[in-house]
C-alpha cells in the first residue's frame, strides 16, 4: 500500500459557496390563513389549506368552517369520555354532520347529556373491544403470518378488525384468523389487495442492510431506485434502511469485471437528490460531469461520514481477491467497509460510487471508484437532482 496525503479539503475548494442545505430540505415559513369567522377556528399554513381545499374538495371558507368544527368536536370528546366512563365505545368527526359521533354502550346510550354530540347506541364498549385487540397482540407474539396485514379496534362498526392480503391467505393467516375471532364475537376479517411496508428516504451515502446482514452506503438517488456497488448484493437481494424499512431489491449488479448496482425502490420510498454530509447538511447534486485528475473530490459514506482529497488515476484495474475489476478511478481519499457503494462529489456533480481500496481513516488509505455515467447508461438510468 503506499502512503498518501490525508489533507482534508477546505470546503472552498470542492463545495461552492451555498451548496450546502440543512439535513432536512429547509421550508420557507408558512404564510397563515387567519380565520375571520366567529368560528374560533384555529390558524393553518397555507400550504395545509391548499392541501386541504384539493383533497377533501372544500373551499377557503370551508376549510376555516372544517377546522372550527373539528376543534370543537376535539373538546367534545375529552367531555364525552368523562360522561359516559365505563359506557364509552369510541368517537369520531363525522364530516358529514360536523359533529363528534360518540358511540354508547347500554343504558347509558339514552341518557341526556347536553353535549352537542350524536350519539351511537352499540353493543360493545371500548374497554371490550382494546382487551379483544390485546389479546390478538398476545397470540402475534413477534410476528403473524406474511398475509395478515394488521388489527385494530373500528370505532364506527363497534368491531376488531383484522385486515389481510387476499392474495397471500395460506393455512397458517386461516390459523390465526380462527383463533383471533374465538377471541370475542366482535372480530371481523377485511381483505386487502396489498400489504404495508414502512416509507423510507433514498439518499446518498446513507446506511443501508442486504438481507438484513451486511451493510454499505446509497450512492445517488436515480429515477425508480438508487445506485451503489455490485458487490454489495446480487439481483433480489432485499435492501433495507437503518429501522427496518423496506427500500426495495437489487435489480441488476455487475461484479467482478465491474463493481456497480442498482436497487429498484418500492412505492412510498422518497428519493432526494442530494448526498449527505454527516455535518448537519446534505450536499447538492446538480449533474454528473467528469473532473479531471487531480481534482479534489468527496466522498460519503455510512461508516466514516464525508472525507474528501484527490483524484489520482482513472481507468485503473483493480485485482480484488474476488476477481479483476476494470476501469476504476484511483483517489487518495480513505475509506472502511460499510462505505462501500457510497456517493462522491465534486462540486456539486456525481463522480461515482465506492467500489474498495486499502488503509483506513486513521492512518489514510487508498480507495476506487467506479464511476456513475457508465452505470446510468448500463441500466438506462437518470439520477434525481437537487
Amino acid at each position: 500500500m503506499t502512503s498518501s496525503r490525508t489533507v482534508r479539503l477546505v470546503g472552498a475548494v470542492v463545495f461552492a459557496v451555498g451548496l450546502a442545505v440543512p439535513s432536512l430540505p429547509a421550508a420557507a415559513a408558512p404564510a397563515e390563513v387567519v380565520a375571520t369567522s366567529s368560528t374560533s377556528a384555529p390558524r393553518a399554513s397555507l400550504g395545509m389549506a391548499e392541501a386541504m381545499k384539493r383533497d377533501f374538495g372544500l373551499t377557503s371558507q370551508g376549510v376555516e368552517t372544517r377546522l372550527a368544527q373539528e376543534e370543537k368536536a376535539r373538546g367534545a370528546e375529552l367531555l364525552a369520555r368523562k360522561l359516559y366512563g365505563s359506557s364509552y365505545a369510541g368517537s369520531w368527526f363525522d364530516p358529514a354532520t360536523g359533529r363528534l359521533a360518540v358511540a354508547v354502550a347500554g343504558e347509558a346510550a339514552t341518557a341526556r347529556t347536553g353535549l352537542d354530540v350524536t350519539v351511537v347506541p352499540v353493543a360493545h364498549t371500548y374497554a371490550q373491544l382494546d382487551a379483544a385487540k390485546t389479546a390478538i397482540d398476545r397470540q402475534a407474539g413477534k410476528a403473524a403470518p406474511a398475509g395478515v396485514n394488521g388489527w385494530y379496534v373500528d370505532v364506527r362498526t363497534n368491531a376488531v378488525v383484522v385486515t389481510v392480503n387476499r392474495h397471500r391467505v395460506d393455512a397458517a393467516v386461516e390459523s390465526f384468523l380462527a383463533t383471533a375471532k374465538a377471541v370475542h364475537g366482535a372480530v371481523r376479517v377485511v381483505e386487502e389487495d396489498h400489504s404495508p411496508v414502512p416509507y423510507a428516504d433514498v439518499v446518498g451515502g446513507w446506511p443501508y442492510w442486504i438481507n438484513n446482514a451486511g451493510r454499505c452506503s446509497i450512492g445517488f438517488a436515480v429515477h425508480g431506485g438508487f445506485v451503489t456497488a455490485g458487490h454489495c448484493g446480487t439481483p433480489g437481494a432485499q435492501a433495507t434502511d437503518q429501522y427496518g424499512a423496506l427500500y426495495g431489491y437489487f435489480a441488476g449488479s455487475t461484479f467482478p469485471y465491474y463493481d456497480y448496482a442498482w436497487v429498484r425502490t418500492v412505492a412510498g420510498v422518497n428519493l432526494w437528490g442530494y448526498m449527505e454530509g454527516y455535518d448537519g447538511y446534505w450536499y447538492y447534486v446538480r449533474g454528473s460531469a467528469q473532473v479531471p485528475v487531480g481534482s479534489g473530490v468527496c466522498r460519503s459514506g455510512s461508516t466514516t461520514g464525508v472525507r474528501c482529497n484527490y483524484i489520482e488515476a482513472r481507468g485503473q484495474t483493480v485485482n480484488y481477491p474476488q476477481g479483476t475489476i476494470y476501469n476504476l478511478t484511483r483517489t487518495n481519499v480513505c475509506a472502511e467497509p460499510g462505505d462501500s457503494g457510497g456517493s462522491w462529489l465534486s462540486s456539486n456533480q456525481a463522480q461515482g460510487v465506492t467500489s474498495g481500496g486499502s488503509g483506513n481513516c486513521s492512518t489514510g488509505g487508498t480507495t476506487f471508484y467506479q464511476e456513475v455515467n457508465p452505470i446510468l447508461a448500463a441500466y438506462g438510468l437518470s439520477l434525481v437532482l437537487t
